[in-house]
């Protein structure tokens, strides 16, 4: 985990910020729709690096559902294009605890989702907020 490591965002070539509720529902709605934004972006739906992005952000949004889920609020989805083959996703939940754990065990039921992550992008890390924490990953698209 790169919890000290952050690319500074000057001005990026697309935004897209949306919220979602901390449901399994909302977790999926929100792959659905990053999906979308990649196409709209030039990055097709059948494309790898579209299918790369929806996979951190599945596995991001499930955690933010699962373990960071405060009753009543909702998570946060935010992409980033800041280069024409790199994508900054962003998922923010209301809950503080930074504390992230990578299972390692290969019996374990879960917690591999972090694993998942960490290979599929290039860098990610945990970062504070005035309410809860945002998990981010940059992803190459290419």
């Amino acid at each position: 985990m790169n919890s000290e490591i952050s690319t500074q965002i000057s001005t990026p070539l697309g935004d897209m910020t949306l919220r979602f509720s901390s449901t399994p529902r909302g977790a999926r709605l929100a792959r659905r729709l990053a999906a979308q934004q990649l196409t709209a972006w030039g990055h097709p739906y059948g494309g790898d690096g579209n299918h790369t992005v929806q996979q951190v952000v599945a596995e991001l949004a499930a955690n933010a559902v699962t373990h960071g889920r405060v009753p009543g609020r909702d998570f946060e989805l935010r992409l980033l294009l800041l280069t024409e083959d790199t994508v900054r996703v962003e998922v923010s939940d209301t809950r503080g605890d930074r504390s992230l754990r990578i299972v390692r065990d290969a019996d374990a039921e879960g917690g591999r989702g972090l694993i998942v992550v960490t290979v599929l992008s290039r860098a990610w890390g945990v970062t504070e907020r005035e309410v809860g924490k945002t998990v981010w990953a940059e992803v190459r698209l290419s």
